[in-house]
């Protein structure tokens, strides 16, 4: 049995898609945890355990993980969260005490590039994602945090801007570059390590694209794919915080995303080495190319 959190999410939704074409050949079931039931497909609801509900409340969880052998893990967001440590390691604590409850053999979870780095104590949301990995880890469980760097996919809430006025926006210098990965390669890597999990112990999994690319290589890109001008215009921390502050996102949540995106201009997400094994295959030229496009076009 694995059990999927957030399985409507741009990550955990791909993830239950691979898991239901693969999952069944191994004999594995599988059950999800979602508020709504009604966002799943009905193709999607006929062939898994839905237990509804949010899987940081200590009743769901103690449900849903009864029986599991494994666990996709994600935080959601939670823009109005008092602090960061209640987004992450708060919402997390509940799901830890029924690993250990339950026995559940193997957890996968979503995190962020950074360990080990010096900022890396100081880094918002990826301070608290590192946070809640120790807080797994420190279950017994055997635990595989995926390290991700920003996703390809991210740009996606850009696309008015991009289609209208050729301009996509960040906070990070122009010519700086670092690793970029997509939602998809993410929860493939998710997948496999669900399904394979002759794995024991803790340790992290980056996930880091192909290839690192600066903003400005994003916009050549982008412009060529695209086959219009696309320029990169930065933005500045303080407009950032405005921007979020606007849509109504708490005060700690803002200045979480304001460190977080300080720490990767400061290259938090440049100090793993890409190896086989770290890379994952989606170019950023692809991406444009089956994602971007298409939702610029539509």
């Amino acid at each position: 049995m694995i059990v999927i959190t957030a399985p409507t999410g741009q990550i955990g939704g791909r993830v239950m898609g691979i898991l239901l074409n693969e999952a069944p050949k191994r004999g594995e079931e599988l059950r999800v945890i979602v508020r709504d039931p009604g966002k799943l497909p009905d193709a999607v609801r006929a062939r898994v355990d839905v237990v509804t509900g949010s899987h940081g409340d200590d009743e769901v969880v103690d449900r849903a993980f009864a029986g599991a052998d494994a666990v996709f893990w994600l935080a959601p967001p939670h823009p109005q969260a008092p602090s960061l440590d209640a987004a992450y390691s708060g919402f997390a604590r509940a799901a830890a005490k029924a690993f250990t409850v339950h026995g559940v053999g193997h957890v996968v979870g979503v995190s962020a590039l950074g360990r080990g780095t010096p900022a890396a104590g100081r880094a918002g949301h990826v301070t608290a994602s590192l946070a809640m990995d120790d807080l797994i880890a420190g279950t017994g469980v055997a635990y595989r945090a995926l390290a991700c760097p920003s996703f390809m996919d991210n740009l996606l809430r850009q696309v008015a801007s991009i289609r209208d006025d050729g301009v996509f926006t960040d906070t990070v210098a122009a010519d700086r570059a670092a690793p970029t990965a997509t939602t998809g390669d993410i929860a493939a890597a998710a997948a496999g390590l669900l399904l394979d999990r002759s794995w024991a112990g803790t340790g992290e999994v980056p996930v880091l694209g192909p290839e690192d690319l600066s903003a400005n290589d994003m916009a050549r890109v982008m412009s060529e794919v695209l086959g219009r001008p696309i320029r990169y215009q930065r933005q500045s921390l303080e407009d950032l915080r405005a921007a979020f502050t606007g849509r109504g996102v708490g005060d700690a949540i803002v200045q979480g995303y304001v460190d977080m995106m300080r720490s990767k201009d400061d290259g938090i997400d440049e100090g793993v080495r890409r190896t086989p094994e770290t890379a994952s295959p989606t170019t950023f030229r692809q991406w444009c190319e089956e994602v971007l496009k298409p939702a610029v076009q539509a």
